[in-house]
């Protein structure tokens, strides 16, 4: 009956001439799921899918099989939550979360969401193989919003062709979720489902989130654990990865708890990761969070007159929790970052010193980790240029759009290459790095 009395509204309204009425403007109410996406659950058999709806939901559940057609479909209900915009209008909407727990690996499924209320299209996705023997692939940006968003496309095609376990975003979604009371963010989440409703897109915050306590994101994102997405760790084959907030260093009106209580369960996770045997079963360890622990340019206003950040040496009026030394100390070997909008991948490196393996192979067992900016996959605030006189830490960089892959051939070679959209998809960086053996690095000299 209200979507009736709706269309007849609008029906009214078109009448009498008001042709350029919005659905928004009337309040339409609907059922249809969209902005559907997946994340790995806590452990890779486990699968979460999240949608949104903008009518009262009463269900959540989604239907799968491993043919939709013609196989009997398996029913799971789950829960659903009403999110309402920190903005003026105070938009709702309700996001469900469904999780297809105990799935067999190396699968692949189809699968719908909804309710009798409305269903969404026939998506899929497949399982990870099981254990570490095998060699996942990645995608890996940041800084993408819904305008300007070059990448999207060649990441659509990629993932049509089934060549991504997993997408890593590494923060700044939309510019931004919350602009135009929280529709920019619908917009992009409808945008990225193309990809990440076949592909876990696992996420971490970056400063464009913040707005309204990081509410948008915390709300449309559910990653593994208890932490509101906003921390966790995963595996994947031969590699632990570890996601990390680095706004909880910049916006301290939150809380300066969420600052230690990331700081510890940090110490705790990579302390465990870094166990002897642990080591021997998934030897690498990779880090991702926003903003850089190292600066490519004089311009970046995270960094003071020295280039220094909060994100290395800790806060000043602190001098601790800094992640360089704890990420040294338990041996990660590459750090993944985002927010300048280009892509740099630096020397091995702790404290401005350059740690190369070799004069020849400087990523063939280095002596400190290796870390890489990523953030040039398109958005409304451009490109950035590189300062005329780059740091002695800066091995390459390029500010064409794009992103990077990763694949974890085995537990002893990863192989890196940069994606140019500017050049038609043209590899513009592409490097190994080797290790004979894995654990906390040696004194550095």
């Amino acid at each position: 009956m209200q979507r009736l009395h709706v269309a007849l509204h609008l029906g009214i309204l078109l009448i009498l001439g008001f042709s350029q009425v919005s659905t928004e403007e009337v309040n339409i109410v609907h059922y249809q799921p969209e902005q559907v996406h997946l994340a790995f659950g806590d452990n890779l058999c486990d699968i979460m899918v999240t949608w949104s709806t903008r009518g009262s939901p009463n269900a959540s559940v989604v239907n799968f099989a491993r043919n939709y057609l013609t196989d009997k479909l398996t029913t799971v209900n789950g829960t659903w939550k009403r999110f309402v915009d920190g903005g003026k209008k105070a938009r709702t909407q309700f996001i469900h979360n469904v999780e297809l727990k105990d799935l067999e690996p190396d699968t692949r499924y189809e699968y719908s969401c909804g309710s009798p209320l409305g269903w969404s299209s026939v998506f899929s996705f497949k399982t990870p193989p099981a254990g570490e023997k095998w060699s996942p692939s990645l995608a890996i940006f940041g800084d993408m919003g819904n305008e300007n968003a070059q990448s999207l496309g060649r990441l659509q095609q990629d993932t049509e062709r089934g060549m991504y376990d997993a997408i890593i975003h590494v923060g700044d979604f939309a510019y931004d979720m919350d602009t135009s009371n929280a529709a920019v963010g619908d917009a992009f989440m409808r945008q990225i489902e193309s990809v990440a409703a076949y592909v876990p897109y696992m996420v971490c915050p970056g400063n464009h989130e913040e707005k309204y306590n990081f509410s948008n994101y915390r709300a449309r994102f559910n990653m593994p654990g208890e932490t509101d997405s906003l921390w966790y760790s995963f595996n994947l084959g031969p590699v632990h990865f570890v996601s990390i907030s680095t706004e909880v260093y910049y916006f301290l009106s939150y809380g300066f708890k969420l600052l230690t209580k990331q700081f510890e369960w940090l110490e705790r996770d990579l302390a465990e990761a870094n166990l002897p045997e642990n080591r021997a079963k998934r030897p690498w360890i990779i880090t991702y969070g926003h903003r850089p622990m190292y600066c490519s340019d004089d311009k970046e206003y995270d960094c003071n007159a020295e280039l220094e950040t909060y994100i290395r040496q800790g806060l000043p009026m602190l001098k601790w929790f800094g992640l360089e030394d704890l990420f040294f100390k338990h041996g990660v070997d590459v750090e993944i970052f985002a927010h300048e909008h280009f892509y740099t991948r630096l020397w091995p490196i702790y404290n401005y010193k350059v740690y190369n393996g070799s004069a020849e192979a400087p990523y063939t067992n280095p002596k400190a980790p290796i870390q890489i900016i990523t953030g040039s996959a398109g958005c409304k605030e451009e490109r950035e240029p590189f300062s005329h006189a780059l740091p002695a830490w800066n091995a390459f960089h390029s500010n064409d759009y794009g992103y990077t892959r990763l694949k974890a051939h085995n537990g002893t070679h990863l192989h890196f290459e940069q994606v140019s959209d500017d050049q038609d998809g043209a590899i513009v960086d592409s490097f190994w790095v080797i290790k004979d053996s894995h654990g906390s690095y040696p004194p550095p000299q």
